[in-house]
């Protein structure tokens, strides 16, 4: 395991503080009392330490501000019944973090760096790793930047990795409705797609804004050549349920991000009797599911919210509706329970994807 040697803050909050906190965990709002960091100096990764939570001092010609070499993770702790904290699956994020690394040409962190500063700030901060009532969690957040002060575009020759965490409750999980945006596209063929960057966050805003104002909670990514194949929704991997049993996702390609829930999902669905799918779906197969009763349950699925329930889709020719009481399909719930008690060790891990922290 990587020590990354800890430096403990004079100020930490106060029990009655952190109580105040975990009372009403706003997602992303309040921040533990250390951070995990480590510089990589264009030849290694060295100096990996733990530290208080406070801003940085980073130069205004750092890469990262101009050139935007960052990528980033994001992963949950759980507190159980007998107290215990876990987590679930940090390897998985290790691998596609190197995997981020490599795309934009940074330095791949090795998978035991990754998950050995995830462990020890959890196991150092369990005091803020909420309860489970409500799904409550502590987010975790791994993250890279390009450090090096320079003007000129190449890869960078210095790097900083850091993990910051923040106690956090249940993210959206209701029902939404999807808007077929016209005019955008989250990746292209060739681009950073795959790769979890800032960048592609960024670029998906502005049809975030669309689809609000057209009623809807989420965007329906299309491929960004054809503009006819479903890929992403949201932020989220996209995903639905057939009258004859199948749990469908659109088959990764190079711009769609391999997300570790959407893989969970993939695993569990013969545990329901579902037989799981992954293929290139076309914007019209999806809507003529829809409207032929074939496509029964539609669900997007990722990190935060888990599991979110999709009632329906919406394109500028008018909306598709999968259920009309605006309600989540009993598979889709099926599915998000078995999930999420398997994260809080109410349900037994077949797979050996959680690990005690402490």
């Amino acid at each position: 395991m990587t020590e990354y040697v800890l430096h403990r803050s004079s100020s930490p909050a106060t029990a009655e503080q952190r109580a105040e906190i975990l009372a009403n965990p706003v997602f992303g709002h309040y921040f533990v009392d250390h951070q995990v960091l480590a510089e990589h100096d264009g030849q290694s990764w060295g100096n990996h330490r733990i530290e208080a939570m406070g801003t940085w001092q980073v130069h205004p010609a750092a890469a990262v501000y101009h050139y935007g070499q960052e990528i980033f993770e994001g992963l949950k702790a759980y507190r159980r019944e007998d107290g215990s904290v876990w987590l679930f699956r940090p390897e998985a994020n290790a691998a596609r973090f190197a995997r981020s690394a490599e795309r934009l040409c940074m330095p791949p962190l090795p998978v035991e760096d990754f998950v050995s500063g995830v462990r020890q700030l959890v196991a150092l901060e369990a005091d803020w790793v909420p309860d489970a009532a409500g799904e409550q969690s502590l987010y975790i957040r791994p993250f890279m930047v390009a450090s090096e002060p320079y003007l000129g575009v190449r890869p960078a020759k210095g790097y900083t990795f850091s993990v910051i965490a923040s106690p956090v409750g249940a993210y959206y999980d209701e029902p939404v409705t999807l808007w077929l945006t016209p005019d955008y596209t989250r990746a292209a063929p060739g681009g950073t797609g795959e790769a979890k960057c800032g960048g592609n966050y960024a670029a998906s805003l502005a049809a975030a804004n669309q689809a609000e104002a057209n009623g809807c909670g989420q965007v329906l990514w299309t491929d960004g050549a054809e503009r006819k194949y479903i890929e992403e929704c949201g932020t989220m991997n996209f995903m639905f349920i057939t009258s004859d049993g199948e749990l469908v996702t659109p088959e990764l390609n190079g711009s769609i991000l391999p997300g570790i829930t959407r893989d969970s999902l993939l695993k569990l669905a013969p545990l329901h009797g579902l037989t799981p799918v992954e293929a290139r779906v076309s914007v019209e197969a999806l809507f003529d599911g829809v409207q032929s009763g074939q496509i029964v349950e539609a669900l997007a699925c990722g990190t935060a919210a888990v599991v979110t329930p999709i009632v329906g889709f919406k394109a500028p020719g008018g909306i598709h509706h999968v259920v009309r009481d605006g309600r989540p399909g009993p598979i889709t719930r099926e599915l998000r329970k078995h999930l999420v008690d398997i994260q809080y060790g109410r349900a037994e891990d077949p797979f050996g994807w959680t690990q005690r922290v402490a």
